[in-house]
């Protein structure tokens, strides 16, 4: 049931949006009852959100080339292409919401993938490719912040010729300096 009921929620999320994935259109869509949704998963909220984390869980990996700003050009790239679908959107905007009944829960979302992606900048700094004193997270923000931003308030799309343009920017600013 789980699992239908997920793949309803992405279907109809990428088809009719955010406003067209109710919880009974979801559960009509997957065949079972609404009372069965609310009982799982207590909210639409909390049933968006696990739909959207279930499904986009494998969107962004972490890679691991080699070479810090090839790593952060992937993974970024990888996630202007998931903020440019409707899921994608979905759970930006989802996650920025307030809601006390999925507060305890979207922040870990973003927050775990954020601290991996920070992890692909430690180990830049291991390598000696970025500067000790670097701050893996503020890096990480300071690529995905533009990023998040042009989805959320302008809505435009991001592409990859604007992802490596952010990666230099920020890893400019984080490289070891001469003489130091």
């Amino acid at each position: 049931m789980r699992q239908a009921v997920l793949a309803a929620a992405v279907d109809l999320l990428s088809t009719e949006g955010l406003s067209g994935a109710t919880v009974a259109a979801v559960a009509r869509a997957a065949g079972v009852h609404e009372t069965s949704v609310y009982r799982r998963w207590g909210s639409r909220e909390n049933l968006i959100l696990d739909a959207l984390t279930s499904r986009l869980n494998t969107a962004l990996p972490i890679p691991d080339t080699g070479h810090v700003r090839e790593d952060l050009v992937r993974f970024f790239t990888a996630l202007a292409r998931l903020l440019d679908t409707a899921q994608g959107r979905a759970l930006l905007r989802l996650s920025v919401e307030r809601d006390d009944t999925i507060e305890d829960r979207r922040g870990p979302y973003w927050s775990e993938r954020l601290d991996r992606a920070a992890a692909m900048v430690q180990r830049g700094i291991e390598r000696g490719e970025l500067a000790a004193d670097a701050n893996p997270g503020l890096l990480v923000e300071a690529v995905s912040g533009p990023l998040f931003t042009r989805v959320l308030l302008s809505d435009a799309p991001v592409g990859p010729a604007q992802v490596e343009r952010l990666v230099d920017l920020t890893l400019n600013g984080a490289r070891p300096r001469q003489g130091s």
